[in-house]
C-alpha cells in the first residue's frame, strides 16, 4: 500500500526545501500557544489557524524510524487519515515535517478526557456507560474496517465533547495497518494489553483490541482498571463489588472481552451484538447514578480536556 495516496491534502514538508521550512510554514499559518498536554506521545499545543480562527490542537512527535512509512510519510498521520472520516476518531487537519520531529494539527474543542471523568465521578451507572461505551465500540469498529487497528485503547486516549456528550478517539501514535498476522510489536499501555502478549509476546488485532475494550468498561462501571501487574492480567480474575450491584448482563460482557484464552475471546462483532449494548435486560440503577444530560454537561464543564 502506498500511504501518499491516503493523503489529498496538501502536506507541508522540509523535503520541499531547506530543512526546518515545515516548522516555518506551521508558524507562518498557525499561531501555537501553551502546552495542553504532554507524555510519552509527544507534547500537545493549544492553536489557532490565522487565516480563519478555528481552534486546533499542534501535536510535536519526536520523529522515530519505526513510526515511517516506506513513502516517508508518518505512521500516524497516514492510519488518522485512512480513518478520518469515521465520526468518533478526531479529525486530522494538517502536517508538517522537520528535520526532527513532525507536527500534526488537529481538531480541537471544549472536551474532557474519560480518565478525568471518571476520577471525578467515580464508577459510572449502567446506562452512561453503555451510551460511552456503544459509541467507542461503533468507532472502533469503523476503523477496523477502514483497516487500522488503535491498539492503545484506554480512558486517557477518549475525549467528551461537553457540549454534546459525543465521544472522540485520539492518539493513534501506538497504531497500526490491520494485517492478518500475528503481531510480535505492541506500544500500547501494558496494563490494557492481553494475557497473550504478557506471557508469549505476541497477539492479533481483534483480539488485543476486544481484551482493551473489556479493561475500558470495568473502569467504567467499577472506576478502576481491574488488573496492575503481569500475575493479574494472566490469570484474569475479575472482582465484582456487591455495592455497585451491576446487572449481570455487563458482568457477561466484560468476562467476554476479559476471557484470557483468544480463541475463546469474544469477537468484536459479537461484543457489538451483546445484550447489554442493545439494552436488553434489567440495568441496575446502583448507588452511583447516572447523572442527567444537564448535570453531565455541567460535571464535564468544571475542567479543561487535552483538546
Amino acid at each position: 500500500m502506498k500511504f501518499r495516496d491516503l493523503l489529498p491534502f496538501s502536506c507541508r514538508s522540509s523535503s520541499l526545501g531547506t530543512v526546518g521550512r515545515g516548522k516555518k510554514e506551521l508558524n507562518a499559518l498557525y499561531e501555537v500557544k501553551d502546552v495542553i498536554g504532554s507524555g510519552g506521545f509527544g507534547v500537545v499545543y493549544a492553536a489557532k489557524r490565522k487565516s480563519d480562527g478555528l481552534e486546533v490542537a499542534v501535536k510535536e512527535v519526536s520523529k522515530d524510524i519505526d513510526t515511517l512509512t516506506n513513502d516517508n510519510v508518518p505512521l500516524e498521520v497516514a492510519l488518522m487519515q485512512q480513518v478520518n472520516d469515521v465520526p468518533g476518531v478526531i479529525k486530522l487537519i494538517d502536517y508538517f515535517d522537520t528535520a526532527d520531529s513532525f507536527y500534526i494539527v488537529m481538531e480541537r474543542f471544549n472536551s474532557k478526557d474519560l480518565f478525568d471523568f471518571i476520577s471525578e465521578q467515580g464508577p459510572l451507572s449502567e446506562a452512561l456507560s453503555r451510551d460511552l461505551f456503544s459509541q467507542l465500540v461503533n468507532t472502533v469498529s469503523e476503523c477496523h474496517k477502514k483497516g487500522v487497528v488503535h491498539r492503545d485503547i484506554k480512558d486517557e486516549n477518549i475525549l467528551i465533547d461537553i457540549k454534546t456528550g459525543k465521544t472522540k478517539l485520539i492518539d493513534f501514535g501506538s497504531g497500526a495497518l490491520i494485517e492478518n498476522r500475528v503481531y510480535q510489536e505492541f506500544k500500547g499501555t501494558r496494563v490494557y494489553s492481553p494475557p497473550e502478549w504478557i506471557n508469549c509476546g505476541a497477539y492479533t488485532a481483534e483480539a488485543l483490541t476486544v481484551w482493551s475494550l473489556g479493561i475500558l468498561l470495568y473502569d467504567m462501571v467499577c472506576g478502576d482498571i481491574p488488573f496492575e501487574s503481569d500475575h493479574e492480567i494472566s490469570t484474569a480474575r475479575l472482582v465484582w463489588f456487591k455495592q455497585l450491584s451491576l446487572s449481570n448482563h455487563v458482568k457477561d460482557l466484560i468476562s467476554g472481552c476479559l476471557t484470557p484464552d483468544p480463541a475463546k475471546r469474544m469477537t468484536l462483532d459479537e461484543v457489538q451484538d451483546h445484550p447489554w449494548l442493545r439494552g436488553e435486560g434489567n440495568v441496575q440503577k446502583s448507588l452511583y447514578s447516572s447523572p442527567s444530560p444537564n448535570s453531565l454537561s455541567s460535571s464535564l464543564s468544571s475542567s479543561q480536556g487535552s483538546l
